[in-house]
This record gives structure tokens, C-alpha cells and sequence, in this order.
């Protein structure tokens, strides 16, 4: 039973790192669009004397 439960510990792990993985390949990916949108965003928020 041990061995049963170290392996879904590790399957999760490999989930995990799979995960972010495409996380950091999106965001490297679209790294230029991010920013822009962030830039938008916040100048809008500054412009808007909120």
C-alpha cells in the first residue's frame, strides 16, 4: 500500500510541473500582450483619478 500512495504523490508532482510548465510557456509566449494589457490597465486606473 505505501508504494501505491508514494506513486500518487508523485503522479500529483508530475501534474504540478507539468502545469507550470505550460504556465511559463503561455507566458513567455503572449509575454508582449501581458504587458500591454498591464500597461492599459493601470494607466486607465491612474487616468481615472480613482
Amino acid at each position: 500500500m505505501r508504494i501505491i500512495r508514494n506513486n500518487k504523490k508523485g503522479m500529483e508532482m508530475v501534474q504540478v510541473a507539468i502545469l507550470v510548465a505550460i504556465a511559463v510557456g503561455l507566458g513567455l509566449i503572449f509575454k508582449e500582450k501581458i504587458g500591454e494589457f498591464i500597461d492599459t490597465t493601470f494607466e486607465c486606473l491612474m487616468n481615472s483619478g480613482f
